[in-house]
């Protein structure tokens, strides 16, 4: 059977011209136009009305999953934003997906659709032994039952691996303030700002984990910033360990005190050197209180402000390029499934890892189950101790869940269409989350392929050129200071990509001449701390069936002699074709050369008996970053291999969790184990794990007038894995 891959009719004008009237050949040149594809059957057997079971869970269906909690009496539930850790409480509840093998029985055979149920996260802090404990909550929309969902044999969720709520943040928020008295003078002599009576002029802090060193420790280290617009560029030189296990905050305690380069034992220890003038003490500028700097004309804007500022050899006043959709949109948006062209795809926006791609078609054939984000981690390096502390692993901070409103003309085109989302985590009731994801259609600026077919004689034969357009679903996570965009792209070739853009404010620390080891001096007392993002994605590929096999093809040389002249040899390339049947041997590490092309084939082969096939290519720059078995390294295995193969199992969905974060020493997932049985992945259901990165040093995004610093450019910071038809 052959593949078509892109349906389209060839209009051409052929006449010789002379050069005086080329321009006018190129209006009546020849162009390539893109055919809509009649998608109505696969639409109506595989897609319409059935796709609500990817769909994420309503406003009522996560309502209907608290109410049926809250109703269990043993459970004795409280509120989430009860100011306490000791309390038993819901932190998430998203939808669980029903096994791969069964929601295919209903989409290519109809019948009854598989039950729907919800995941729902519990801390129970009102216990003897605190713990997390996970359910499956179901049938929906109106639940009668729930099930625990164990961890992975051999693991166990411990009780300091959760995450970090808005009501232990309050907490440490006052444990700073309380255990920081004794600074009050300190801090305003050199500061200007205080916990203490501050009114506009407070400190702030950001908190970095993993949190300790080991295994059951939730010893979290403190950065203490000035609280103005962009407080992450504005620490003050002093750092806190807090050891906050205990689930009663008045047992939480400062352990370790940094400031400008030397350790105290505690905030008393300090204060008192500071009164005996034992400390180096280093007096910031001064700040205007927040919500303050700027407004008026005679002050500048902060350096950490987004307020435009400097010179601009563009005239501001003069609007840049706009998109224009003269006859709306080309796709069609039914619930959470988008059609275009030849391509027809289910989404959902899950709260705990992020955006999900399901159930992808190009021309009626099945591409690919699912593509969806993993993790993402940013590691660091510094010289205080919370930038050599600073290992972030995102799905432990909600990567999923912060998808803030998405703004029309900067975001996304003013021609996008927008969709709101509902995030159950760390509240009491579903959030809605605005514009928090949009899809557009949009030019590349590139023609999808062209051709000027010369006569020779200063004219042409025709001119046929498509061209370059693409959809973009896009959503983005803003984790703390940092901002991910994402962006699933599809092209009318059957190409689909894969795509973060970082930006947003950059995480730093404050500057001491031993920090340039670690990164660049941005400001007086600043310094960007060098950093690596890695982003693992799961692409779960159905080629024309779950049976698909992996192949690589390479290019190299051979020397042989001339078939037409004998006495001479050439040299050209050729292909090697390599096959993989075991899940360890198409497990490739960093420092392995990886094959050029990486082939996932169906066992169907086209009329040229050639297999049907995607390609993937990944667009990175990512290293092995952590020593194999190095301490926390157990939480990201992962980011071990550029590209790892394994057979389809229920139980490794996913490459992390939201406990790695918290307790990387033991994790409940490790992604090193879905390797370990060495399965067949020959003729199987295998989805390929694709890790992608890009180092950083945040100074090499500046201009020379610091214009830009503030904040963390993505200009040039993408990475992007790509399907091609093979």
């Amino acid at each position: 059977m052959e593949t078509h891959f892109l349906s389209s009719s060839l209009l051409l004008h052929s006449r010789a011209m002379r050069p005086e009237t080329l321009a006018l050949g190129w209006a009546v040149a020849a162009t390539l136009v893109l055919q809509a594809l009649t998608t109505a059957k696969c639409t109506s057997q595989n897609l319409h009305g059935k796709a609500r079971v990817f769909k994420d869970l309503s406003a009522q269906e996560l309502k209907a999953v608290r109410r049926f909690l809250w109703s269990q009496e043993e459970l004795r539930l409280e509120p989430s934003r009860t100011p306490t850790v000791a309390k038993n409480s819901v932190f998430l509840i998203e939808m669980l997906l029903p096994k791969k093998q069964n929601i295919l029985r209903f989409l290519n055979k109809g019948g009854r659709p598989p039950v729907r149920e919800a995941r729902a996260v519990i801390f129970f802090g009102a216990q003897e032994h605190p713990n997390v404990t996970e359910f499956a909550v179901g049938p929906l929309p109106w639940p009668y039952y729930m099930r625990e969902l164990p961890p992975r044999p051999g693991h166990r969720t411990t009780w300091t691996s959760r995450p970090i709520t808005w009501a232990e943040s309050v907490l440490l928020g006052q444990t700073l303030q309380k255990t920081t008295k004794p600074l009050h003078q300190f801090f305003l002599n050199t500061t200007g700002f205080s916990f203490q009576d501050c009114d506009s002029r407070c400190l702030t802090f950001t908190d970095v984990a993993p949190r300790g060193l080991a295994s059951g420790e939730r010893r979290s280290w403190f950065i203490l910033q000035r609280s103005v617009e962009g407080y992450f560029l504005h620490p003050t030189g002093l750092e806190l360990l807090i050891d906050h296990r205990s689930t009663d905050p008045q047992d939480w305690k400062v352990e370790q005190v940094w400031y400008n380069g030397k350790l105290y034992q505690s905030p008393e220890e300090l204060a008192r050197k500071y009164e005996e003038g034992q400390v180096d003490v280093v007096v910031l500028e001064d700040l205007p209180p927040k919500g303050q700097g700027g407004e008026s004309t005679q002050e500048p804007p902060l350096f950490s402000s987004y307020k435009p500022r400097g010179e601009f050899p563009t005239p501001t006043t003069v609007n840049g390029p706009r998109q224009v959709q003269p006859q709306g949109p080309r796709y069609k948006l039914e619930g959470n499934t988008v059609h275009y062209g030849g391509w027809s795809f289910s989404f959902r926006l899950r709260s705990s890892s992020g955006l999900q791609i399901l159930n992808v078609h190009f021309n009626c054939e099945h591409i690919a189950y699912e593509v969806s984000v993993q993790e993402a981690v940013a590691l660091y390096g510094g010289h205080t101790p919370a930038g050599m502390q600073t290992n972030y692993i995102d799905v432990g901070w909600g990567l999923g869940s912060v998808t803030h409103e998405l703004a029309p003309g900067i975001d996304c085109p003013d021609t996008a269409t927008f969709l709101d989302a509902l995030h159950y985590y760390d509240a009491d009731d579903p959030v809605r989350y605005p514009r928090a994801l949009c899809v557009f259609e949009m030019p590349t600026g590139v023609p999808l392929r062209r051709h000027f077919n010369s006569n020779f004689s200063g004219g042409f034969n025709f001119y046929a050129g498509l061209p370059g357009q693409v959809l973009v679903l896009r959503t983005t996570s803003t984790v703390y200071n940092y901002d991910y965009i994402w962006d699933f792209i599809f092209y009318h070739n059957g190409v689909l990509e894969a795509k973060m853009h970082a930006t947003g404010y950059i995480h730093a620390t404050f500057y001491t001449p031993e920090g340039l080891h670690y990164g660049t001096r941005l400001h007086t007392h600043l310094l960007g701390n060098m950093h690596t993002h890695l982003v693992h994605y799961r692409i779960d590929l159905d080629v024309a069936g779950t049976k698909n096999s992996f192949q690589t093809l390479q290019m190299k040389l051979e020397n042989i002699t001339n078939p037409w002249s004998p006495r001479h040899h050439l040299v050209q390339s050729t292909l090697k074709q390599m096959s993989y049947h075991r899940e360890r041997q198409a497990a490739f590490r960093f420092g392995q050369t990886l094959p050029k092309y990486l082939l996932f084939t169906s066992p169907k082969e086209n009329r040229w008996h050639h297999k049907r096939s995607y390609r993937l290519q990944i667009h990175s720059m990512a290293d092995q970053v952590l020593p194999l078995g190095w301490q926390q390294e157990r939480a990201v295995t992962w980011a071990r291999y550029p590209l790892a193969v394994t057979k389809y199992r229920e139980s490794e969905v996913c490459s992390s969790s939201i406990y790695n974060q918290n307790d990387p020493w033991d994790p409940p997932v490790v992604f090193e184990e879905f390797l370990h049985n060495n399965e067949n992945i020959e003729n199987e259901n295998r989805p390929p794990r694709v890790c992608t990165s890009g180092q950083q040093e945040e100074a090499l995004i500046s201009s020379p007038t610091g214009a830009r610093f503030a904040n963390s450019a993505n200009d040039r910071k993408s990475i992007c894995s790509s399907l091609l038809p093979g």
